[in-house]
């Protein structure tokens, strides 16, 4: 009598409205499921069509392409023998639904709607997606004709089933269903379900892994059971990078753990395990069993298949394991890097352009780009195809085996640094100095003839001439002179990304590279235009705190010197002018706050929810030893200030990794307005009030303030 089974789980790199490429990374992952012995395969999260379509959701193009990939999937003699479970989106009854269809041997075994859908932070499915309300209910769908040409069948069960094989019971949730307070893995691990499985479009963010893990551990302590987890994997052509993370786990162990970041399209996890330690788990869990016996059943779809084989004696269980963890350095060294390598790759450019200063955020972008070599290397030398492949192509170099990552790096990256009379020896040198550690082709050149020509320009109409403060100018005559500066070196860029390789004889172009870090994008301490303005910006999710920490991680990890130079310099825009050759303006003296400060206002502001006065209150116990209300009142007012101000220059944001939960980018994740009272009169005399009040009392007594 059989009873292990052998089950695969995946992790896919798709591409929204990819619908060739999808096709074939699925039936590629089926393939292996096949080969490892699997006679269940589970796939990520509407990976038919690729997850983030957001908007091509409303067309119903998506719906016919996913349809008919859906029967070629079918038709497929890869899909014979082997229980398929993908993702796509569905429309029933004039209502578009998230959904896992089920299929084995060209019949569709039924269509599982998702029952809970994300809607917060990057997420918005309901603005696409209905979900399904009713629990342990099914409907006929009626197939499209395109299906019943290949299934014969006329109709099949939609809805909140599980399905019933030979010899276990399978069932569905779909990423957010897992993170839901009554999660379905609770009911139907009740009723008997076996086998639970969770299709996931999940996407990084810093120090978030544990968390997914930490759910998945927990489902199958309490309840017992074989949990498998797919996601998607890679850059699907928007700012979110998803993490793969693909595992499986039983009765509060993990089996199989897929790797979070790494350059291979398809990766496939299978486990083998065995029914009856499920069975005698539960059995002496009195409590559940107690629960059990009165549950309401699911409706069952019955399968004449067995997931195990009558002769499995001899069949070696999987053995549990200890899941490994990256540090955060490592997450921004690998997550970042890989989100590059699919945008170069899929947006068919020749490599980047960055421009480099010698301070800590764009030697940070640079060493992602090197750490991107790095894994390209590695992907190669291990035999994948795919990135050699794209490699010779972003390369134009049919021949070409990437080995050495400086080598390679010299290839893709062009680096530049835009001197002008502002700008001091030692942040050149530094800039220089990591471009020949990693290997970047470097181009060093003075901007000061174009900034003196579009001054030139102004006093020639105006017949003034604005001068620095240092000179005797005035603060809008200094800020506006930075800001040409400023300007004109994005314009240099993106001239130098177009034309550098024409100039050297090559083929293409190149992605200009931002690097702007999240505090300062908060905050606003940047140029509207200037070189925060990119094609794509890999830090812009990341805090100046864990930037510092990954710059340390490469210095070490990539044998990189220069970067120690880079760490213990002051960060400056180096806009004004020198005093006797030295730097005299710093950012955090310019921003009137630390970068660590900045940090702690944006997680109050985006996470906690904090308005002005709710932020006074949560720094007011927070900073009791360090600073009176008095100052922590100004401290707010300050940042708010500064940051209503900016505020607007989040609309013109680079589009920007995603890592870090209190982003501010404007566009998708941080939905708030542009044009604001800046001044804050109401909230700010609430501050006063509050200060007043505890002035008046002579003592540090917070318990007053709510």
């Amino acid at each position: 009598m059989g009873r292990k089974v052998t089950v695969a789980t995946c992790a896919l790199n798709q591409w929204a409205l990819d619908f060739e490429g999808n096709l074939q990374r699925i039936l590629k992952s089926i393939e292996i499921a096949k080969r490892k012995g699997a006679r269940y395969r589970l796939g990520p999260e509407l990976e038919i069509c690729g997850y983030g379509c957001w908007d091509h959701y409303y067309e119903s193009d998506t719906l016919l392409h996913s349809l008919q990939v859906l029967a070629a999937l079918l038709e497929s003699p890869v899909t014979q023998d082997i229980i398929c479970d993908v993702g796509m989106p569905v429309m029933h009854r004039n209502v578009r639904y998230n959904c896992r269809v089920i299929f084995l041997n060209r019949r569709v075994l039924l269509i599982r709607p998702k029952m809970a859908l994300a809607n917060e932070g990057n997420y918005r499915e309901l603005r696409w997606f209905t979900p399904w309300s009713r629990s342990r209910q099914t409907e006929e769908y009626f197939l499209p004709r395109m299906i019943q040409d290949v299934t014969k069948q006329e109709t099949v069960p939609f809805g909140d089933a599980v399905l019933a094989t030979r010899d276990t019971c399978i069932g569905s949730e779909i990423c957010e269903e897992l993170w839901t307070p009554h999660s379905p893995h609770v009911h139907m691990g009740l009723d008997g379900v076996e086998i639970f499985t969770n299709a996931s479009g999940s996407h990084h963010v810093l120090r978030k892994a544990h968390a997914r893990v930490d759910l998945v551990t927990m489902a199958t302590t309490k309840n017992g059971g074989i949990y498998l987890l797919a996601n998607q994997k890679g850059c699907d052509g928007d700012r979110l990078y998803y993490d793969g993370c693909a595992l499986i786990a039983m009765n509060g162990h993990i089996f199989a753990q897929g790797s979070q970041f790494s350059l291979n399209d398809v990766e496939v996890l299978t486990a083998t395990l065995d029914l009856e330690d499920v069975r005698s788990y539960r059995a002496e869990i009195s409590s559940r069993n107690l629960a059990a016996s009165k549950v309401s059943p699911y409706p069952r779809v019955k399968v004449d298949f067995a997931l195990s084989c009558h002769e499995d004696l001899l069949e070696p269980p999987s053995e549990p394991i200890e899941w490994k963890y990256h540090s955060p350095a490592e997450e921004i060294s690998l997550g970042p890097a890989c989100w590059l390598w699919d945008f170069l790759r899929r947006s068919r450019q020749a490599g980047f352009l960055l421009p480099l200063s010698g301070g800590v955020d764009s030697a940070a972008t640079a060493c992602l780009v090197y750490s991107m070599c790095h894994q390209v290397c590695e992907a190669v030398k291990h035999g994948n195809q795919e990135v050699l492949a794209d490699v010779r192509t972003i390369v134009d170099q049919l021949s070409y085996t990437p080995q050495d990552p400086r080598d390679l790096c010299g290839r893709v990256l062009t680096t530049c640094y835009m001197a002008s009379e502002n700008s001091s020896q030692e942040t050149c040198d530094r800039a220089r100095e990591l471009a020949q550690q990693i290997g970047s082709h470097h181009i060093g050149l003075h901007i000061d003839p174009a900034v003196k020509a579009v001054v030139d320009i102004f006093s020639l109409v105006t017949g003034k001439r604005p001068l620095f403060a240092v000179h005797g100018g005035s603060s809008r005559e200094n800020l506006a002179l930075q800001n040409v500066q400023a300007r004109l070196r994005m314009v240099v860029a993106y001239l130098f990304a177009q034309l550098s390789l024409w100039a050297r004889g090559a083929r293409g172009g190149l992605l200009v590279l931002g690097s702007a870090n999240v505090d300062e994008s908060l905050l606003g301490y940047l140029t509207k235009y200037d070189c925060s303005s990119a094609d794509i910006n890999p830090i812009g999710g990341i805090s100046k705190t864990d930037l510092k920490a990954f710059v340390q991680f490469c210095m070490e990890r990539f044998q990189l010197p220069a970067l120690q130079r880079i760490l213990a310099a002051p960060a400056t825009a180096e806009l004004e002018p020198l005093t006797d050759g030295k730097v005299s303006q710093t950012d955090e003296e310019d921003m009137g706050m630390t970068y660590a400060e900045l940090s702690i206002y944006g997680r109050l502001r985006k996470i906690a929810k904090a308005g002005p006065y709710s932020m006074f209150c949560r720094l007011l116990t927070m900073w009791k030893d360090v600073c009176p209300p008095r100052q922590v009142a100004d401290r707010v007012r300050h940042f708010f200030s500064k940051y209503s101000m900016n505020r607007h220059k989040m609309t013109t944001l680079t589009p920007a990794y995603h890592a870090e939960s209190y982003s501010p980018d404007d566009n998708r994740f941080d939905l708030r307005p542009f044009l604001y009272h800046t001044s804050w009169p109401w909230q700010f005399r609430c501050i006063e009030d509050a200060v007043l009040r505890l002035e008046s009392r002579g003592c540090q007594d917070l318990d007053g303030v709510d």
